[in-house]
């Protein structure tokens, strides 16, 4: 059926209502959207859906999704599973509570109970309720830090994590197995409730969660003692975050909290940002006008879903605020944490630090410095959670003590198995108010660790290549690096090469072969000599394909001046 006949269908059929065929009646003259619309289906890719909210194959609404979940609901039930149940979240963005709502009455049409929270939650909290409640599965309603006419649907399996092979595939094929809207099963609320199914959760695990946070701070009385001081401005950015971020400071002591009032509350259209993602300058415009009229020491901003977390210090010397890499936010915390561990007599002999392959060297020198196992895995925080479930599963298993990605994203503990925007707004006011009693301020104590491990500098870059031309295009450079090594990239020597799709590992200086030990992904990795690296990847999600890479110098200056050098070579080796 090409994609005129399906827009056709859904005008037509009694599948689809009222309101989805008013939405199509009124692009009937627009071809090149009804293209957009359904000239495929959205795909269920390894972590679930993710598109423009609209009627359509080719967007997110209640019969994408319901697809989505009825091919997860067989799943369970195959698995023999369905009596642990699924917990089920969702965020601030359009129809969030809708298709959390959804999700929930098809599981239980299915016979398969769901735990619904009452109201929107971040990321964190649902993944450690998935592992609280003992359920077979976790959903969360969200499109992260996409723009406001995006939603997405995120799977998680048993162990808190998003899902991993085989389970994704395995889920991909039943979802792909529902080829008729009508084989998805509908159960009203009222007997959902009444049967048991359909289930409200909420303050309990709250509770449950916070405390779990409040329990992994290492120096309590210093934060109560500097939480009269400290002066934090935070803003959730019209998501799901703000009410725990603010909840888990105050009741850790800090007591000066400045929240940005215009973007306080959860709100779809994200009106004071045009992109809501900590990430991006742009997003912390408010937030730094609040800091400087208040004279903040820290400057704080979760995203939507609030697995991910940004970060402004101010520099004491200067005066002026400094924005903080995804990797150096997590290095702090990762410095601060094991140091504190160390010292307090608490860092497991067999620890483990997990980071992914483009993330910065400085987590392996900080491993190194503690005597901890370091594991390097590919992108994704579902691989870090992997790690921590294969220790597990062994009877003298490695102790997972930290774990992050350059994305601004980290998880202190093995009580979630995602990226934990909460737990790390409460571990950098903790180490605020530690560094504080020290007299300095946070951006110092990034200053300190640079000056003690090195400085560490990396950055990245992402080729827009549109279309099929576009796709084909990355499909070439990716075929022209992997097939024409170069003994040297910019001013470095490579020293060894890793083709990760290949499962080939070459050492460039002695010829020997080996294998990578990482599962199947089309990621290219240089490692140069002076601790640096770069790598390659095409996007999973978008036209693009992204380079990254890392240096490593005695100074600020010179680490700078030497990435932006390699940063240029990588540009002319793609092209």
């Amino acid at each position: 059926m090409n994609y005129l006949e399906e827009y056709k269908k859904w005008c037509e059929s009694d599948e689809f209502d009222e309101e989805t065929k008013n939405e199509l009646l009124k692009i009937k003259d627009d071809e090149k959207e009804i293209e957009d619309r359904f000239y495929k289906e959205l795909e269920f890719g390894t972590a679930g859906l993710r598109g423009i909210i609209g009627a359509g194959t080719n967007r997110m609404n209640i019969y994408t999704v319901g697809k989505a979940t009825q091919g997860l609901a067989n799943y369970i039930l195959k698995r023999g599973t369905q009596d642990k149940g699924v917990a089920i979240s969702y965020d601030s963005r359009h129809m969030s509570p809708e298709f959390s709502e959804l999700t929930a009455l098809i599981l239980n049409a299915n016979g398969i109970k769901a735990y619904v929270f009452e109201e929107l939650r971040p990321v964190p909290e649902l993944s450690y309720a998935v592992r609280e409640l003992g359920c077979t599965a976790g959903v969360m309603i969200t499109a992260s830090h996409n723009k406001p006419a995006y939603n997405g649907y995120k799977v998680y399996w048993d162990d808190g994590s998003q899902i991993i092979a085989p389970v994704d595939k395995d889920i991909t094929s039943e979802v792909k197995a529902i080829t008729d809207y009508k084989m998805i099963k509908k159960m009203n609320k009222d007997e959902a409730k009444e049967k048991g199914l359909f289930n409200l959760i909420g303050k309990e695990i709250d509770d449950k969660y916070i405390n779990e946070l409040k329990n992994r701070v290492l120096n309590p009385e210093i934060v109560k003692k500097q939480g009269e001081n400290i002066k934090v401005v935070y803003t959730p950015l019209h998501g799901a975050g703000g009410e725990t971020a603010k909840r888990i400071l105050k009741e850790i002591g800090i007591k000066n909290l400045y929240v940005v009032p215009e973007q306080e509350f959860p709100d779809g259209d994200f009106p004071t940002v045009d992109y809501p993602n900590p990430e991006a300058k742009e997003a912390f415009k408010m937030a730094l006008d609040l800091a400087k009229k208040v004279d903040a020491d820290v400057v704080l901003a979760n995203d939507p879903d609030a697995d991910r977390l940004g970060i402004y210090a101010k520099d004491s010397r200067s005066g002026e605020y400094k924005d903080f890499t995804g990797n150096m936010s997590a290095l702090l915390i990762a410095e601060y944490r094991i140091s504190q561990m160390k010292e307090k007599g608490i860092l497991p002999e067999n620890g483990m630090f997990i980071s992914t392959v483009v993330s910065s060297n400085l987590a392996k020198a900080i491993a190194k410095e503690y005597n901890l196992d370091f594991r390097e895995v590919l992108t994704g925080f579902k691989n870090i959670g992997e790690q921590i479930k294969i220790e597990e599963q062994k009877e003298n298993g490695k102790k997972y003590v930290f774990g992050f990605e350059e994305s601004y994203g980290c998880l202190i503990g093995d009580y979630a198995r995602d990226k934990d925007g909460i737990s790390a707004v409460m571990s950098l006011c903790e180490a605020a108010c530690f560094y504080r009693e020290q007299g300095i301020t946070l951006w110092d104590q990034m200053i300190n660790i640079y000056e003690k491990y090195g400085y560490y500098k990396e950055t990245q870059v992402a080729i827009v290549l549109e279309g099929a031309s576009g796709a084909e295009k990355i499909k070439q450079m990716m075929e022209n690096m992997r097939n024409n090594l170069p003994e040297k990239i910019g001013n470095y020597k490579v020293l060894e090469f890793k083709d990760i799709k290949l499962d080939v590992v070459k050492n460039m200086v002695t010829g020997e072969i080996s294998k990578t030990g990482l599962p199947t992904s089309n990621v290219l990795y240089y490692e140069l000599e002076n601790d640096a690296w770069c790598c390659v990847r095409p996007s999973g999600t978008e036209p693009k394909i992204k380079l990254y890479m890392g240096v490593k110098a005695d100074t600020n200056e010179k680490a700078e001046m030497d990435l932006e050098k390699l940063k240029e070579a990588m540009k002319d080796l793609v092209k």
